[in-house]
């Protein structure tokens, strides 16, 4: 659509997920990771009473659980246990790599593989809608955190197992899907009016202004001294909006020097 060589994305989707997904045309593919740091919100409708071997509605049956009893307090209540920071353990069906290869190939070869829990932190989880089986959640979380996982934690804690049936991405960082286009909508004529700038983009992150002349220590790759600027990276832009360098603290009370610059 682009004809733009290089495209990235700030967060990968499972197939079956719909929603945000931020992309990064070009040398804004540099910022990926950055946008990745972003919080994240999800709309999850689970299935009580069946489990999967995916953790999701695409894997096979593996156990069915009884639900009668369940009521919207209950669900609340579980899922109370996993507001804030723990450690959870990915699918193992997931894109996560071992020795070179993403856990799903390992999976679907039949071979068992140790997958190490990682620190995820969970923001809010609320009950938005109670029809058994399914029952969907509004969850606000930091990155790296599997949605399937949680559905299947929520499942075990409530004795009954569950899977992830249904997800929606509707926010990625400071991108909403209000703002967000769908890909159908896009053509080769008109996508570069949709591009979001990386001053609109960066919003939830630090945001400094610098002179013409920082900038032009910063394109030598120099320090620079920004008394104003506040915790361990900030992203330096000239006076026009126009994206110049990710800095970082550089020892000296004040002192910031660039990891990455644009010309």
């Amino acid at each position: 659509i682009t004809g733009v060589r290089r495209i990235g994305h700030a967060g990968t989707l499972d197939p079956l997920a719909t929603g945000v997904l931020v992309v990064c045309v070009g040398a804004a593919t540099r910022l990926a990771d950055y946008l990745m740091d972003g919080d994240k919100r999800y709309l999850a409708t689970l299935q009580l009473g069946v489990e999967t071997n995916t953790w999701d509605a695409e894997g096979e049956v593996v156990a069915e659980g009884d639900t009668t009893g369940l009521t919207p307090e209950r669900v609340q209540g579980a899922c109370v246990a996993f507001l804030g920071e723990f450690a959870q353990t990915p699918p193992l069906y997931s894109a996560i790599k071992r020795d070179g290869q993403p856990l799903y190939r390992w999976a679907r070869r039949g071979r068992a593989v140790e997958v190490a829990p990682r620190m995820v932190s969970i923001r809010s989880i609320e009950l938005v809608s109670f029809a058994l089986p399914l029952v969907t959640l509004d969850i606000v979380c930091g990155k790296g955190t599997y949605i399937r996982s949680l559905a299947h934690d929520v499942g075990a804690a409530l004795g009954c197992g569950a899977h992830l049936a249904a997800l929606r991405r509707l926010r990625a960082g400071a991108q909403d899907i209000a703002d967000a286009v769908p890909l159908g909508d896009l053509t080769p004529d008109n996508w570069r009016a949709h591009l979001i700038s990386p001053w609109e983009a960066l919003a939830e992150h630090p945001r400094v202004t610098i002179s013409p002349e920082q900038r032009a220590e910063l394109l030598l790759g120099r320090a620079i001294v920004l008394a104003e600027a506040v915790g361990e990276r900030c992203f330096a832009f000239a006076d026009d909006h126009e994206l110049v360098a990710v800095l970082v603290r550089d020892g000296e009370p004040g002192r910031w020097r660039p990891v990455k610059v644009w010309p």
